[in-house]
């Protein structure tokens, strides 16, 4: 690829976050043609469309029977989807102990004391909250000997 190239690459997952933005922004599901729209028209519908197919093959978006087509809809909002992400990298490493460690090791400090925050209330069984593994006051346990 030459350095005039007009064409630059964007960065990967560029544009899926892009068509998730105007699908969180919307109130109603909407069709190709009105997510190209609400992007400003700066992408070609069949580019829209096969962003919409392949986040719909990921579980990231529903469709519906729309005309001839079909409209969109998120299935989460940014932060269940950002939560989906961290959750199929997890799943992906053979020693979850290991990742989970590395994770909590580069939070801030306020992120530390969030998800304490969050872990005590899941022991607690308080609603809304994450599952409640883990023994009091030690977080979660992973590995071979952990609870499912």
């Amino acid at each position: 690829m030459s350095e005039t190239s007009p064409m630059q690459r964007r960065p990967s997952g560029e544009l899926e976050a892009s068509v998730l933005a105007a699908l969180w922004a919307a109130d109603a599901p909407l069709s190709p043609a009105e997510v190209q729209s609400a992007l400003g028209g700066r992408l070609a519908r069949t580019t829209v469309t096969t962003i919409l197919s392949r986040l719909h093959d990921k579980g990231a978006v529903s469709r519906s029977r729309a005309g001839r087509g079909f409209a969109y809809s998120p299935i989460q909002d940014s932060a269940g989807l950002t939560a989906r992400r961290m959750r199929s990298e997890l799943d992906k490493q053979d020693d979850r102990g290991t990742a989970l460690a590395r994770f909590v090791s580069q939070l801030t400090d306020e992120d530390e004391q969030l998800l304490r925050s969050l872990l005590d209330g899941a022991e607690d069984g308080a609603p809304g909250a994450p599952g409640t593994h883990g023994t009091p006051g030690t977080g979660p346990r992973s590995g071979p000997g952990a609870a499912p």
